[in-house]
């Protein structure tokens, strides 16, 4: 029986850039409020983190920055995924001798796989990386869909953990709970889906909004966990307005201006991601300031 890498909130984290490279002072300060915040798990190097357009180099010095600074006091999962199987298999293996405790590898972008395809490309990595792993499906960025079906051929490997959900495709979710043994977790990919998701026996959420609301996102797990969804319900719905401002443009553009706002980093981003437009970000200062971040 696997048991899986964290429950409850980990956060999708944002990298703190000066015009120089990573913020390694900003960083720190981040993963300080998320362990103060109770976060089960930091997520480094992932869309959040604009992974994207960060170096090979850049990636692992800052994955080995988390794991150092965390110092294992929850787990440090480090996104590792890309195109090219070769690729993310050496940046895998790579992370794991960083120190990371887990690997998040979303489905091949623009190469547009086959489910044979995933298949394959999953199985590569996890013989490879030897370390857990979540799948990640989010077939608004990368063009292309896991199945249930491909998802319980996956389960079957030692070191696949279970699947970053964020196609908001709930009916895959039961599928995937129905086809998939007990074992293989499933995370919310998406916010305002958490406390849906936990009720179909999700395991927690891969959260933006936990940057910036880190207790309010841990306690919503937590109630789901217990089993408390009339209470989770009512989070849910008190956290909706966030979650919505948190994408009014393509994130990581909205938690990254936030966060400058609360102080926490330079409102810096990597191209092709670039600053909020001023209209959105005055509303989401609005936001922000009603629900007593700012």
């Amino acid at each position: 029986m696997k048991k899986p890498i964290f429950t409850g909130s980990g956060v999708a984290l944002a990298t703190p850039f000066t015009n120089d490279g990573v913020d390694g002072e900003a960083l720190k300060k981040l993963l300080d409020f998320q362990l103060e915040g109770g976060t089960d798990a930091v997520i480094v190097c992932g869309t959040t983190g604009e992974a994207a357009a960060m170096s090979y180099e850049e990636r692992l010095r800052t994955i080995e920055s988390v794991v150092r600074h965390v110092d294992g006091r929850v787990p440090v999962i480090a996104g590792t995924g890309s195109n090219n199987t070769e690729n993310a298999i050496a940046l895998s293996r790579d992370a794991a001798l960083a120190g990371a405790d887990g690997l998040l590898v979303v489905t091949p972008f623009y190469n547009k796989a086959t489910q044979k395809g995933l298949v394959r490309h999953y199985t590569a990595i996890a013989d490879a990386a030897e370390k857990p792993m979540i799948l990640y499906n989010v077939p608004s960025r990368t063009g292309v869909k896991c199945t249930a079906e491909t998802y319980a051929i996956l389960a079957q490997h030692p070191n696949i953990q279970g699947v970053k959900e964020a196609s908001g495709d709930l009916a895959l979710v039961q599928k995937t709970r129905e086809l998939c043994p007990e074992d293989f977790s499933i995370w919310s990919g998406n916010d305002d889906e958490t406390a849906p998701i936990m009720l179909l026996g999700g395991k927690g959420v891969i959260s933006v909004a936990a940057n910036v609301a880190p207790r309010e996102m841990h306690e919503l797990t937590a109630a789901c966990l217990r089993g408390d969804f009339v209470s989770a319900g009512k989070m849910q719905l008190r956290l909706r307005k966030l979650c919505e401002a948190l994408f009014w443009e393509v994130n990581p553009i909205p938690v990254k201006t936030a966060l400058a706002m609360m102080g926490f980093c330079q409102e810096l981003f990597r191209l092709p991601m670039c600053e909020m437009e001023e209209e959105n970000r005055e509303k989401l200062k609005g936001v922000l300031a009603a629900y007593g971040l700012i």
